[in-house]
C-alpha cells in the first residue's frame, strides 16, 4: 500500500509538470496542476499515512 501511494505522489507530480505541455490556457493549466496536486495529496495522506499508521511503533501487537 505504501508502494502505490508512492507512485501516486510522483504521478501526481507528473500530471503538474506535464500540464505545461498539454495546454497553454492558463486556466486550463491551473486545473490540471490542481488536480495533480489532488493526486499527489491523495497518496502521501491517504495511502502511504495509512500503511504506516498500521505498523506504528507505539501500538503493540
Amino acid at each position: 500500500m505504501a508502494i502505490l501511494g508512492l507512485l501516486l505522489a510522483v504521478a501526481g507530480m507528473a500530471v503538474s509538470i506535464l500540464s505545461l505541455t498539454i495546454t497553454a490556457n492558463p486556466t486550463g493549466r491551473l486545473a490540471i496542476v490542481l488536480a495533480g496536486i489532488a493526486i499527489s495529496l491523495f497518496g502521501i495522506a491517504g495511502l502511504v499515512n495509512r500503511a504506516y499508521l498500521k505498523n506504528a511503533i507505539w501500538r503493540k501487537k
